[in-house]
């Protein structure tokens, strides 16, 4: 146990540890890192062991998977563009991504992917920043055709086969019509993923390396990227995705030779991370700190203010509120938030311990990093289990839930 107290009271502190040891100690999440800060004070615990069935123990320094909480990270790049001006908010995509001019739209969603009308106006940078270009994973019409076309053509992680190199990925898209006009709705995730294709054609850099020389690097996140080199790889653990009627473990991926042991074909925006709780911890707390890191600006005020406030009206958010609330059992109470930013959830209504203005988002390997500009607090809770089943996001939530008591006010 690592702590400074700054912040929090001993006893909060001592809950907290207490909660999570109870989430290890029931054998259904093999451990957890965790970390709370508050201005330069933080406090981490690492907990249980990075297999299921024993080895190595976690510690500070061990490298998870951040499936969607890559989102709030990946965001950083495009807003780097909008700071220098090399991109703005209502340009167009189609100048970089003509593969995604003239697009269609399915007249109902659950429709056939031939029965379309126009789209009303382009798509643009603005669309793709706050998820509202049209296109997305929609857990409401599984089963549709175009959810369908979307598994089939390779366009989301988590299928057998990886996803295609960033130019077929996107020349795939561009096949496929859109599941609702530019700008009408709030579509989760592949925005996210199309996020890195724009940067990538705008800089003419690999996203990854204009991540690692504009962010990662002046940040000081030395364990952050798309894939763990071959000398950290012992520091990575196995990623479970638990049967969800029988509760047993199953590898979903293995640390030596798995997914994330060699650069990606696609470096996806949307969760392709791998990181630990300081680099993120160092990532947060320059958001909080309005865009500076160590004296040195990494972004502008406003731009971290556009980050992390919420950008959607309530007819745009309809989804959101529909995964959120009317489909809890499949979410595990994620989502609940309000509000969306530019790859954050932004809490618009006090559902739970957090008051309205907490942003972040949490990520399906059983992943959660959020930043609290009232109490000036960031939270990060990494596991290694994924949300096959609910274990992990009953982590999370009890996470939140004793990091809030224990705040010294």
């Amino acid at each position: 146990m690592t702590s400074s107290n700054g912040g929090f009271t001993d006893e909060g502190l001592r809950k907290v540890r207490e909660v999570l040891t109870r989430h290890v100690e029931s054998g259904r999440v093999p451990g957890v890192v965790a970390l709370i800060g508050r201005g330069e004070q933080t406090h981490v615990e690492a907990i249980g062991t990075m297999r299921h069935d024993g080895g190595a123990p976690m510690g500070r320094d061990t490298i998870f998977r951040m499936a969607s909480t890559s989102k709030p990270v990946t965001m950083a790049a495009a807003t780097v563009l909008l700071d220098e001006c090399r991109l703005r908010l209502d340009d167009l995509v189609q100048t970089w991504l003509p593969e995604l001019a003239d697009r269609r739209v399915l007249k109902r969603i659950d429709g056939p992917l031939d029965d379309t009308v126009p789209a009303r106006r382009p798509i643009t940078v603005r669309d793709v920043l706050t998820s509202t270009f049209g296109l997305g994973m929609d857990i409401t019409a599984l089963g549709s055709p175009i959810m369908g076309a979307i598994i089939e053509n390779g366009l989301t992680p988590d299928l057998p086969q990886p996803m295609p190199e960033p130019d077929e990925w996107l020349r795939r898209l561009g096949t496929l019509p859109l599941m609702h006009q530019p700008g009408e709705r709030w579509q989760y995730h592949i925005a996210s993923d199309l996020l890195g294709v724009l940067v990538a054609r705008v800089t003419g850099q690999s996203f990854e390396s204009f991540l690692q020389e504009r962010v990662f690097g002046p940040l000081g996140m030395a364990d952050t990227g798309f894939h763990v080199p071959a000398e950290k790889i012992d520091r990575l653990p196995a990623l479970y995705a638990p049967d969800p009627q029988t509760g047993e473990f199953h590898v979903w991926d293995e640390s030596a030779d798995g997914r994330w042991s060699k650069p990606p074909l696609f470096p996806g925006g949307g969760g392709g991370l791998v990181s630990t709780v300081d680099d993120y911890h160092a990532y947060f707390r320059m958001l909080l700190d309005g865009g500076l890191h160590g004296g040195e600006r990494i972004l502008s005020r406003p731009a971290v203010e556009l980050m992390t406030t919420n950008r959607l009206t309530p007819e745009q958010t309809a989804l959101r509120e529909a995964l959120a609330k009317d489909n809890v059992h499949l979410s595990y109470g994620q989502g609940q938030h309000g509000g969306w930013g530019l790859g954050s959830a932004v809490r618009t209504y006090r559902g739970d311990y957090a008051p309205v203005g907490q942003f972040g988002w949490d990520g399906g390997s059983g992943t959660s990093t959020y930043a609290d500009p009232e109490h000036g607090l960031v939270g990060i809770v990494l596991t290694q289990v994924g949300m096959t089943v609910p274990d992990s996001a009953r982590l999370i939530h009890d996470f939140w839930s004793t990091v809030y008591q224990a705040v010294d006010a």
